[in-house]
């Protein structure tokens, strides 16, 4: 599996389509947070609202980096397309990881924000809840699924406004207005905890849902 992840990371790399989306994270972290509020937990929001939409975007590019003939090939080799999709998801998790490194870092080097370690691991988990979530919905939008480019483009979009805008679709919307009603730190990490963990089954049940329309299509 080691093997298969770092294949697909250096197609990924090679084909230097992360760039835009990865762009639009720095950016948007660097734009929203710089000389921001005065708390840090408001900045994280920032942070995780970048992350999903980035992530959702990276992870399309990633899927549909082979073609599927180049991807039948590599399924052939890895023994089954499980194994293929597991690979995917391990390799965007890393650069999620990547990019929350930055997002958590760069309020702190720029800001004025008394730094407490609940703030940081609120970050922490708003970062991965924003991950996970982005990871989710990009297999669902990836060639995969929904083999036409435009209709994959407007399933992205929609899902993406639907997750970030409607108040009771969990878990980005909650968390982010608990982020930014910045309550104690030390109350935020259950609430945090809680829409993280439907980060996690969200993505499972993407991941089945993917793998199984694949097989269909296939």
């Amino acid at each position: 599996m080691t093997a298969l992840v770092r294949y697909t990371l250096a197609g990924l790399g090679a084909s230097q389509r992360y760039l835009p989306p990865a762009l639009l994270f720095v950016i948007s972290v660097v734009a929203l947070t710089s000389g921001g509020p005065a708390s840090l937990v408001p900045s994280y929001s920032v942070g995780a609202l970048a992350q999903f939409i980035c992530m959702t975007w990276l992870t399309v590019v990633l899927v549909n980096a082979e073609d599927p003939v180049q991807r039948a090939m590599t399924t052939v080799a890895a023994q089954g397309s499980h194994r293929v999709l597991f690979a995917s998801v391990w390799a965007a998790l890393l650069v999620s990881v990547t990019l929350a490194v930055f997002g958590l870092t760069y309020p702190i080097a720029v800001g004025a924000h008394p730094v407490t370690a609940s703030a940081v691991g609120a970050g922490v988990v708003a970062q991965l809840t924003g991950g996970l979530c982005g990871i989710a919905i990009g297999l669902l939008c990836s060639r995969l699924v929904v083999p036409r480019s435009g209709y994959a483009l407007f399933a992205a979009v929609g899902l993406v406004l639907v997750v970030v805008l409607v108040p009771w679709v969990p878990p980005l919307n909650p968390m982010m207005r608990i982020l930014s009603g910045n309550p104690g730190t030390d109350d935020l990490l259950a609430p945090l905890g809680i829409n993280a963990g439907i980060s996690v089954a969200i993505l499972a049940a993407s991941m089945a849902l993917t793998q199984n329309i694949a097989e269909r299509h296939s």
